[in-house]
């Protein structure tokens, strides 16, 4: 496996009597996509800055090959180890698609931007001129230009249409199948989460794997 969690306990620093973790444990593997689905406020958004460093459980551990990320330092991992896909793109605006992808890493940008279809003729354009779907493509590019192993994604089907929603989840499922990646999704969209090769719920506070007849069975 290359990602664990172990038994994360955790709580808002202002509310300590309540927790939004509860013992939670779960392993990951490269050239897997994973779906964490879940009401909102259960956690799972929670769990995924966790798995990416950008927080720390009151205890437990999260392991990278084996590794607590904590012994190695936090922005280390996040540095080397994961890259990060949000709702809102996180692009900088005042930058060109070129360049909002050369942040990620040392890859090919024209390579990474012809994966995610995005047009020649946009790569020298402002980020904010394109439409909420070629932002995403290009925060997800963005992504894949870090050689990080892990990719976390939160909502990244969730400001989009259906059919460019439907897109977004196939890139998804190429860079974990075909590049051979570890894909953890948060989302709410059962679309996405049908799709995925593996399906955790989060529940009060708890994580537990679901069977994807339950999720077809909640559907109809």
């Amino acid at each position: 496996m290359i990602l664990e969690a172990r038994n994360l306990m955790y709580s808002y620093s202002s509310k300590r009597e309540k927790l939004v973790l509860k013992n939670v444990s779960a392993s990951f593997e490269e050239g897997t996509f994973y779906a964490v689905v879940g009401a909102s406020g259960s956690g799972k958004t929670t769990f995924l800055s966790l798995l990416a460093g950008l927080d720390a459980p009151v205890s437990g551990q999260i392991l990278y090959h084996g590794e607590d990320i904590r012994k190695k330092g936090l922005n280390c991992h996040r540095r080397h180890n994961i890259s990060l896909v949000f709702q809102n793109y996180n692009l900088i605006d005042y930058l060109t698609t070129e360049e909002n992808v050369k942040l990620g890493g040392r890859k090919d940008v024209g390579e990474l931007l012809c994966q995610v279809s995005i047009p020649k003729e946009d790569w020298k354009r402002n980020v904010l001129k394109l439409s909420g779907g070629q932002q995403q493509r290009v925060a997800i590019a963005r992504a894949l230009a870090s050689e990080a192993r892990v990719l976390l994604a939160d909502e990244p089907t969730g400001n989009l249409d259906e059919e460019t929603a439907a897109e977004i989840i196939e890139l998804l499922k190429r860079t974990a199948h075909e590049l051979g990646k570890c894909v953890i999704v948060v989302t709410h969209s059962k679309q996405l989460a049908k799709e995925a090769d593996e399906i955790l719920e989060m529940k009060e506070g708890k994580l537990r794997k679901q069977e994807r007849s339950c999720l077809e069975v909640r559907e109809g």
